[in-house]
C-alpha cells in the first residue's frame, strides 16, 4: 500500500468535509429566496453570492485546450477574450498517450486561470467518439474509456493542483451536435456501463474534479440535466462523487426536476425565471426543503473551495507556456507513413511546401472552445528558421475553403518539379467541423484531394502534412511516401510540425481513435447522427477499435498505430499468476520488456489489451486496459509493469446491474496499437456464480439448468413435454455407430426446441400434464435456491 498517497487522500477527505461543513453553516442562515439565488448563475460566466452574508461570486470559464475568458459577463463571448495559451486540442493531447504531459499541461492551465481571476475551468470533454462524423470530436479524446479516462484524470489532477476547479463534461451519452438538445441518446444497459460511463468515472475517482457538467441531450427519454439515475445513483451514489454539478450553458429543461435529481447550477443565468420556480415549488411541497438546501450546500461549498484556492498575484511565464505547447504539440504528431524514409527531411534536400496552411494554419477548433493566442506560429517560418529560406519554396495551391483552380494547382506542381521533397499541408478547414453541428462526411475537402493527386503524380516524394480535429479518409495514401496528423496543434503547432519534419523530434504519438478507410466502415454508418428526437446506439459495445476487430475489417489506420523514426521490438511478457481469484485476490501484475532497436532515441507506448478466450456474453476481441509511454535510448531496454484488478476482466451484467467476471481463461496482449500485439499471456481467472435474474413464467426452459438447483426442474420440464427419455444416454451402448449418430441429431434438434421454449408454453404443449400451478411452485423453489 502506498501510505503516502493514502494520507494525501485522508487529508484531501478532511477538507472536504470541512468545507461541506462550512457551505451547510452559510446556508443554515439563508432564506428560501437566497438558497434559490445561488441555484442560477449571475449572467453568463459568474455564480451569484449572498452579499447579505459575505459570501461572494466566483467565475467560470471556456477552456478545455485554452482559456477562454470572456471580457464581459453579460457576453456568449461576442466582445471577444482575454489573450491565453492555444495548447493543442483534446484530440491531439490524447495521442500522446502521456499521463504525465497531460498534467503539466492542465497545471499550466490553472496558473492561466489563476492569473486571470477565473476560478472554474470548463474542462475537460470527455465523451466518447462514436463516429468520426462527431462535430465536436476534436475537443474529446479517444473511442476508448481508458484512454479517455486517464487523459481526463491528469488533466484535473494539473489543473486543480494549481488551486482552480474544473468541470469534466458532458455528462452523458453526448455523441452528436445535431439536435443535441433535443435528442435522446437511447442505449442499453451495458452499453452505457461499459463504454460511456467508465471515462467519466476514472476521472470522477482518481481526480475528484471540483465539477461535473450535465450535458444538453437527453438518456433513454430523460434529459441528462435531470436524470436522477445518472447524477444521484451512478455519480454520487455509486463513484461517490462530493462535488457540485452544472448545466451546459442552456441546458436545463425544467429546473425543478434538475434540483430533485442533482442538477445543483444552473449556468448561464435564467433571472428570476427559474428561481421563482424553484420557491415555489418549496412553497407549494412539490420540492423538499432539504433537497433546495443541499443544492445550495454544494454551490456555497465550491465557492468556498475556490475563494481558499485564489491566488491574487498569480502570473504565468507566457514564453514557456508557449514552449509547453510546442513540446506537446510534437509528442502529439502520429506519423502515419514513412516510405523510403522519407522523413525526416534530409539536410541537402530542396523542400517545396504546398497548401494555404503551411502559412496560414488551422491549429484549434471552433465553438466555445476558441481561444485568443496569447502568439502564434506557422510551419513555413519555423522551418525557414531551421533549415533556413534557402532551401524552401512555397505555393498557396488552395484558398481558406479549401478550393483551388487551374492556376493554384500548375503553381503547386511546378514548385514541386523544382525541389527534391514536396510536403503538402492539408486537412479541415473551420467550416467543416465545429460544435453545433456533426460533418456530413470524412472526405476532405475536393480542393486538398486534387492538390495532393496532381503533385504526387509529378514528384516522387511527398508526404502530407494533415491538420485536423479528428478521421478522415485518404483516398490518395498510396500515392505518397509520408502522412504526418499534426491535428489542431494549437498556436504553437507550426513549430511541432517543424520539429518533427526535420528530426529534432522523433515522433511518437499513437492514434486515439480509428481512422476508417471509408465513412461506410464505421461502427454508426448510416445511423449518425440520430434524428427525429433519437440516437439509436444499436452498435452496442462495439464502438471504434471493437467494432473493427469483432467484424475484420481491415481500418485505415487502426487504434493506437504511430510510427517512429526508431524502432521497438517486444520481447518478453510477464505475469505475477498464471491463475487469479477475482474474488479473493486483489490485483495481477504484468510486466512487459520492450526494447530500442533501432539508431535514435524514441518513446514508445507500450498498449496492454484483455480478451476473454470463451466469452458467454458477446464480447470484444481485445480492450485496452492500461498502457504506459516510456523514453528508450538506442538499444535500450526497459520492464514495463501493469496491475489488474477484477474489474478489468469484468463485464456489466445488465440483468444485475452490476460488473460480473465469469470463470474463463484470459490473454493478456501486450503491443504497439490495438492490430499489432505480438505478447500474450494466459491467465485463468476463477469466479464465485453470477447471480442469475430471477426466473419468470417468460424464462427459456434452458434458463433452468444455468440456476443454482434448477437441473431438477428443468428435467421436470422436459419429462412434461414427453421427452424424458431423450435426457439419458445410457442405451448408446448397445447401439451401432449409425444409430447413435441418428440419435445424437435427434437430442440435438429437440432440445434445440425446447431450450428456446418459453416456460409457460409447456403447460400448453403438455397438454396440461405441467399446470400453471405447479409451473408457480417450480419458480418459487427456483428463488428459494438462488443467492440473491
Amino acid at each position: 500500500m502506498n501510505t503516502t498517497s493514502t494520507r494525501e487522500e485522508q487529508r484531501m477527505d478532511l477538507a472536504q468535509a470541512n468545507v461541506k461543513q462550512q457551505a451547510a453553516e452559510w446556508v443554515a442562515k439563508m432564506t428560501i429566496e437566497e438558497q434559490a439565488l445561488l441555484l442560477s448563475g449571475d449572467g453568463w460566466w459568474a455564480t451569484h453570492g449572498v452579499e447579505r452574508l459575505g459570501l461572494p461570486p466566483i467565475a467560470l470559464s471556456d477552456g478545455p485546450h485554452g482559456l477562454r475568458k470572456v471580457r464581459r459577463n453579460d457576453s456568449a463571448g461576442a466582445e471577444g477574450s482575454v489573450p491565453s495559451t492555444c495548447f493543442p486540442t483534446a484530440s491531439a493531447l490524447a495521442a500522446t498517450w502521456n499521463v504525465d504531459l497531460l498534467r503539466e499541461v492542465g497545471a499550466a492551465l490553472g496558473r492561466e486561470a489563476q492569473a486571470v481571476d477565473v476560478q472554474v475551468l470548463l474542462g475537460p470533454g470527455i465523451n466518447i467518439k462514436r463516429s468520426p462524423l462527431g462535430g465536436r470530436n476534436f475537443e474529446y479524446f479517444s473511442e476508448d474509456p481508458v484512454l479517455a479516462g486517464r487523459a481526463a484524470a491528469a488533466y484535473i489532477e494539473g489543473v486543480q493542483g494549481e488551486g482552480v476547479g474544473t468541470s469534466l463534461k458532458h455528462f452523458a451519452v453526448n455523441s452528436q451536435e445535431d439536435e443535441r438538445m433535443a435528442t435522446s441518446s437511447d442505449l442499453d444497459l451495458r452499453t452505457l456501463h461499459e463504454i460511456y460511463l467508465p471515462a467519466f468515472e476514472i476521472a470522477v475517482t482518481e481526480a475528484r474534479p471540483w465539477t461535473i457538467m450535465s450535458s444538453y441531450n437527453l438518456v433513454n427519454g430523460t434529459y441528462a440535466s435531470e436524470n436522477a439515475y445518472l447524477l444521484t445513483d451512478v455519480l454520487r451514489r455509486d463513484w461517490g462523487f462530493d462535488g457540485l454539478v452544472v448545466s451546459d450553458w442552456g441546458g436545463i429543461n425544467d429546473r425543478v426536476a434538475g434540483v430533485a435529481a442533482g442538477n445543483d447550477l444552473e449556468m448561464p443565468g435564467s433571472g428570476d425565471y427559474n428561481r421563482k420556480k424553484i420557491i415555489a415549488a418549496v412553497e407549494e411541497g412539490r420540492l423538499s426543503k432539504p433537497a433546495l438546501a443541499r443544492a445550495a450546500t454544494e454551490v456555497a461549498a465550491l465557492i468556498l473551495r475556490a475563494v481558499a484556492g485564489r491566488r491574487p498575484d498569480a502570473t504565468f511565464d507566457v514564453e514557456a507556456h508557449h514552449a509547453l505547447a510546442r513540446r506537446a504539440g510534437a509528442e502529439a504528431i502520429v506519423l502515419l507513413k514513412n516510405d523510403d524514409h522519407v522523413l525526416p527531411i534530409a539536410s541537402d534536400k530542396q523542400v517545396a511546401l504546398i497548401g494555404a496552411f503551411a502559412t496560414t494554419p488551422r491549429y484549434q477548433g471552433a465553438g466555445s472552445s476558441m481561444v485568443n493566442p496569447t502568439q502564434s506560429s506557422n510551419a513555413a517560418d519555423e522551418l525557414a528558421a531551421i533549415v533556413g529560406d534557402a532551401r524552401l519554396s512555397y505555393a498557396s495551391g488552395y484558398d481558406a475553403e479549401g478550393e483551388t483552380t487551374d492556376a493554384l494547382v500548375a503553381e503547386a506542381v511546378q514548385r514541386a518539379e523544382g525541389a527534391d521533397l514536396a510536403v503538402i499541408f492539408a486537412g479541415l478547414p473551420d467550416s467543416y467541423e465545429s460544435e453545433g453541428f456533426d460533418r456530413r462526411s470524412i472526405d476532405m475537402p475536393p480542393g486538398h484531394v486534387r492538390l495532393i493527386e496532381a503533385v504526387s503524380a509529378r514528384q516522387p516524394n511527398v508526404v502530407v502534412v494533415l491538420l485536423n480535429g479528428s478521421a478522415v479518409s485518404m483516398p490518395w495514401a498510396s500515392r505518397v511516401k509520408g502522412i504526418v496528423e499534426a491535428w489542431l496543434g494549437g498556436q504553437a503547432g507550426g513549430g511541432a510540425i517543424a520539429d518533427v519534419l526535420t528530426g529534432r523530434a522523433n515522433p511518437s504519438g499513437k492514434l486515439a481513435e480509428t481512422f476508417p478507410a471509408s465513412l461506410e466502415q464505421t461502427p454508426t454508418f448510416p445511423n449518425f447522427p440520430g434524428r427525429a428526437g433519437h440516437a439509436v446506439y444499436g452498435e452496442g459495445v462495439f464502438v471504434g477499435y471493437r467494432y473493427y476487430d469483432a467484424k475484420r475489417i481491415e481500418p485505415l489506420f487502426p487504434f493506437g498505430f504511430g510510427l517512429s523514426y526508431t524502432q521497438f521490438a517486444y520481447e518478453a511478457i510477464r505475469t505475477s499468476t498464471m491463475r487469479f481469484d477475482a474474488d479473493r485476490d486483489g490485483a495481477v501484475t504484468v510486466e512487459v520488456d520492450v526494447r530500442n532497436i533501432g539508431k535514435v532515441a524514441g518513446k514508445e507506448v507500450v498498449q496492454l489489451y484483455a480478451h476473454e478466450r470463451a466469452p458467454v456474453v458477446a464480447r470484444p476481441v481485445n480492450e485496452l486496459r492500461a498502457f504506459k509511454k516510456v523514453a528508450l535510448e538506442p538499444g535500450e531496454q526497459k520492464t514495463v509493469r501493469f496491475t489488474l484488478s477484477r474489474r478489468d476482466f469484468a463485464y456489466y451484467d445488465a440483468a444485475q446491474e452490476a460488473w460480473a467476471v465469469r470463470t474463463g481463461t484470459f490473454e493478456v496482449r501486450a503491443g504497439g496499437s490495438s492490430r499489432d500485439l505480438p505478447l500474450v499471456a494466459a491467465i485463468d481467472v476463477s469466479a464465485a456464480q453470477t447471480r442469475t435474474k430471477p426466473l419468470s413464467r417468460r424464462s427459456l426452459v434452458g434458463e433452468f439448468k444455468r440456476v443454482p438447483g434448477g437441473e431438477a426442474l428443468y428435467v421436470e420440464l422436459v419429462r412434461a413435454l414427453g421427452f424424458g427419455a431423450l435426457l439419458s444416454t445410457d442405451d448408446e451402448a448397445s447401439m451401432t455407430p449409425d444409430e447413435i449418430v441418428a440419435i445424437r441429431k435427434a437430442r440435438m434438434a429437440t432440445f434445440a426446441f425446447i431450450d428456446d421454449m418459453p416456460a409457460i408454453k409447456v403447460c400448453a404443449f403438455s397438454h396440461g400434464a405441467l399446470s400453471e400451478a405447479r409451473l408457480d411452485a417450480m419458480l418459487e423453489l427456483a428463488r428459494k435456491g438462488l443467492a440473491i
